[in-house]
Parts: structure tokens; sequence; C-alpha cells
């Protein structure tokens, strides 16, 4: 396929992929901002250092080839964080997810619980349009085949 500018594009889904990376990318950007916040404890901003890291490869490959693997990192990824974030947002066990170093109160503290369920919302969006662009590119192998 040729555009009216005559660059050839490239056949499969071009939105798709694109909102994919885009929502990767935030979720990178919101890991980094977090870590150098500092209202986490040194090795969890390590963590999200660490994180972020590993997802901006899989970033680049679905913005410019759609690859499969690094969809699955990423649904992978989503889902794990959804897991954990929906875990802290539980109570991790009785022990809460506090920010900071202030003390611990028996007030209820919502501040952090909508933190939390805007996390797991952008998760689960990023693993739903990753997972849902697979299920694309694999129909679209089988019809071409």
């Amino acid at each position: 396929m040729t555009t009216m500018t005559g660059r050839v594009r490239a056949s499969g889904p071009v939105l798709h992929p694109r909102i994919c990376a885009a929502l990767t990318a935030v979720s990178c950007l919101v890991h980094l901002w977090l870590a150098a916040s500092g209202h986490h404890q040194i090795w969890v901003g390590v963590l999200m250092i660490g994180l972020a890291a590993v997802c901006i490869p899989c970033t680049i490959h679905i913005w410019r080839h759609s690859r499969v693997d690094a969809l699955h990192q990423v649904t992978t990824s989503a889902l794990a964080m959804v897991g954990l974030h929906a875990f802290l947002l539980l109570g991790a066990g009785g022990s809460g997810h506090a920010h900071g170093v202030g003390p611990a109160s028996n007030a209820v503290d919502t501040s952090g619980a909508a933190g939390l369920l805007l996390v797991i919302g952008l998760e689960i969006t990023t693993a739903l349009l990753a997972a849902t662009l697979v299920a694309r590119l694999r129909r679209r192998v089988a019809v071409a085949s």
C-alpha cells in the first residue's frame, strides 16, 4: 500500500499498535516519575526504574513492528502489575500500602486507594490492548494463509 505522498505504508493495523505502544510508554513514564518523586522506599524506586527499562524496548518493538513476543511480554507484565497493585490495594496481607515515612493511622486514606485504582485501570487497559492486537495479528495471518 502507498499513501498519497508515495510512502509505502505497512499493511495491517496501524492505530492499534500505536495506541498500545503509547500506553506502554505512559506506564514507563509513570514508573520513572514515581521513582523520582521519592514517595517510596529506595529499593522500590530502583525496582520501578528497572521495570521501566524492561518495558521501553517492548514499546519500541510494538510501535515499529507490532512484534507478537513484545505484545505477549507487555500483556504478562501488565497483568502481573494488576495483581500486585490489587494485592496492595486490598491491604497486602494486613500491612497496607503506605507511602512516605509518616505514622500509620487507622483512618481510611482514599488518596492511596484512588491512585492504586488508577494504576490498575491503566494496566488492565494496556493488557487488553496488547491481547486484542495479538488476536488481530493472528487472525490476519490465518486469513492470509
